[in-house]
Formats: structure tokens, C-alpha cells, sequence
């Protein structure tokens, strides 16, 4: 249930930046799709999948009022995918702070090699040397410090409290572990 309430969260976050709060990418996304992927099937993930693609259309056409190509999202969607995957291989099996924290620098550090170096080659927005790209990269970090925090703060809640909850009370988890 609490992984579908952080996508839920995600996409909320998601309209807030864009209508009200001008965060520079301060959203639940990432954080909740590595949260979903840890903690959901492989089958599962069709439907934050589908959701956020929706939210993407959304987003562009009524929020933005701009055309939707959905060419433009490539990145985007496999993205969403590989954030997802990034949890499921991470966090499935053993969730312990080195592979949280693994999952809280990877997932939006991908994002962010991958989105600017998209707008970079495809945008003609920067000039296509290596001077563009570099000045590309800098003018991301403001959205890459956001992302990183907002994904730390998701997942540190996320996988944190129930953690410590766990600490609190030692007997129910040798139970947990026990099987019983």
C-alpha cells in the first residue's frame, strides 16, 4: 500500500512544482519509483509506468499548454523504468543504508547524466562541443541538487521508519526473522 501511495505522492509533487511551487524539480519521482520497484512485481510496474506517462501528457498539454510529442520522453520513460529496475536489484532482497544510499545517489545521478546529455546532443539549445555540454551539466545541477534531496528525504522516510520501527522493538523482528 505504501508504495502506492508514494506514486501517488510523486505525481501530486509533480503538479505542485509545475502549477504552485517552482521547486526546480524538488518532486517524489524518483524516490517513489525505486520505493515501488523494492517493494513491488515486475508486472506491478506497468501501472506507475502508465501513470506517469500520463502525467507527462497531462502536464504538457493542460499545465504547459505546449504539443505533445512523445518522442520527447524517451528518456523520460526508460528513466522511469530504470529507476524502477534500480530499486527491484538494490533494495528487493536486502534493504540495508549502503544500498539505500546507493539508490538515492543512482537513481537521480542517471536521470541527470542522461536528461542533460539528451538536451544537450538533441536541442541545439547549447552549441555541440564540449564546452556545450559542459555548460549544459552546470545548468542542470540546480535540478540535480533538488532531485537528489527530494529522493533522499523519500527514501530515507520510506525505508527509514520502517527500520527503526524494526530497532524499537527487537523481539518482532527476530520473530520476523524466525519466520513466525
Amino acid at each position: 500500500m505504501v508504495a502506492y501511495l508514494l506514486i501517488l505522492l510523486g505525481v501530486v509533487s509533480r503538479y505542485l512544482v509545475a502549477g504552485h511551487l517552482p521547486l526546480l524539480n524538488f518532486t517524489a519521482v524518483t524516490g517513489s519509483l525505486i520505493y515501488f520497484g523494492a517493494k513491488r512485481s515486475w508486472r506491478e510496474m506497468l501501472a506507475p509506468l502508465a501513470v506517469f506517462m500520463l502525467s507527462d501528457y497531462c502536464l504538457t498539454t493542460y499545465t504547459y499548454h505546449y504539443a505533445f510529442h512523445w518522442q520527447s520522453y524517451g528518456i523520460t520513460w526508460t528513466w522511469y523504468v530504470a529507476v524502477m529496475a534500480l530499486g527491484f536489484i538494490l533494495l528487493r532482497k536486502e534493504t540495508t543504508l549502503t544500498r539505500g544510499v546507493a539508490a538515492t545517489l543512482l537513481g537521480p545521478t542517471g536521470f541527470f547524466l542522461a536528461s542533460n546529455y539528451a538536451v544537450w546532443a538533441g536541442s541545439g539549445m547549447y552549441p555541440p562541443t564540449f564546452a556545450g555540454l559542459g555548460a549544459c551539466y552546470v545548468a542542470g545541477l540546480p535540478f540535480y541538487r533538488n532531485d537528489l534531496a527530494a529522493t533522499a528525504i523519500v527514501l530515507g522516510v520510506a525505508l527509514g521508519v520502517p527500520a527503526l520501527l524494526r530497532l524499537m522493538n527487537p523481539a518482532q523482528a527476530q520473530e520476523a526473522l524466525a519466520g513466525k
